[in-house]
């Protein structure tokens, strides 16, 4: 694998950090800055002229400076005669208008999907979609890996007895997502009856399923951004009679009031993976953060030598 490089933006270094020790190679090296005025600075500071390169960015919050500085990596390799240009994006941002569900809205997915492809990038790996049709968009191969193992060999770890486990999917758009967990972890399922009153609001009314009194429940979904929608649910579960409850997302975005919520929630665990950079400020307990680094080289190694990704999870 000598001709293969893995150069990480400033999105989340510590993730590239993880992939390049998996995969024994040393993180490609950048030099990163703004000028005065905003704009990015960077400088390619080694050969990669013939090279597979991989770009570890996820256009995570702030989203636009992230995309930006992804786009700009992109260009700067095309430019030094890079072989073949991926950008590994695990968070892929702008992702919840990804059609037109009312007259005059924009549809961001294609938009974003459009720049990426525009810049230079040859294919696009990623991870839990918000929509799988996002792949799609893209005019470039992309590969879209699933945490979905990385969390239910966690909650396997826990060995919670399969007749006192409730799989709840937090909406009725989550139940095609939410499935494979029970068919890996075992025990019933429910869906959360979820009303949407505007863009940041929604309403939990009712649980649709068996009876979840005494039993474990874990609600998957895929990202934790404001935490209204995971945490109502969390509650209504409560409410209905559950002695534990667990929250898990792949991308735990947590942002505004998110971390205040999951504080109050009445939850054991919340458990989320590394695809998102968590702030300083966000310091919750009973926090669970599972590494998706492996995942990621697995499909890098795979992609380089020509193999099959999908093989990862058979």
């Amino acid at each position: 694998m000598s001709d293969l490089k893995v150069f990480g933006g400033r999105a989340n270094p510590d993730l590239t950090n993880q992939i390049c020790d998996y995969l024994g190679l040393a993180a490609g090296k950048l030099v990163l800055s703004n000028f005065p005025d905003g704009e990015i600075s960077l400088k390619i500071d080694e050969n990669i002229r013939g090279c597979d390169v991989f770009i570890v960015q996820p256009t995570c919050p702030p989203v636009n400076d992230h995309l930006m500085e992804l786009l700009i990596l992109i260009d700067s390799f095309r430019r030094a005669s890079a072989a073949r240009i991926t950008a590994v994006v695990p968070y892929f941002g702008y992702a919840r208008q990804d059609r037109k569900d009312e007259g005059r809205v924009p549809i961001t997915a294609k938009l974003a999907a459009n720049l990426i492809s525009t810049a230079g990038a040859d294919r696009v790996l990623t991870m839990d979609l918000h929509a799988a049709q996002i792949q799609g968009f893209f005019d470039v191969p992309v590969d879209h890996l699933y945490a979905a193992p990385v969390i239910n060999s966690y909650f396997l770890d826990l060995r919670i007895p399969k007749d006192k486990l409730v799989i709840v999917s937090p909406d009725e758009g989550a139940i095609k997502r939410t499935l494979p967990h029970v068919e890996k972890l075992g025990g019933s399922f429910a869906i959360v009856d979820k009303r949407r009153t505007s863009a940041s609001q929604t309403k939990q009314a009712n649980l649709i399923g068996g009876s979840i009194k005494g039993k474990t429940a874990l609600l998957f979904d895929d990202m934790i951004t404001t935490a209204g929608s995971i945490v109502g649910a969390a509650q209504l579960v409560k409410n209905q009679g559950a002695d534990k409850v667990y929250v898990c997302a792949t991308h735990g975005v947590l942002c505004g009031p998110a971390a205040d919520r999951i504080r109050k929630a009445p939850v054991e665990q919340t458990v989320i993976t590394n695809t998102v950079p968590l702030s300083d400020e966000t310091q919750i307990d009973n926090l669970q953060i599972l590494s998706v680094a492996p995942l990621l080289a697995k499909a890098i190694k795979a992609i380089h030598q020509h193999e099959s990704v999908s093989a990862l999870f058979d």
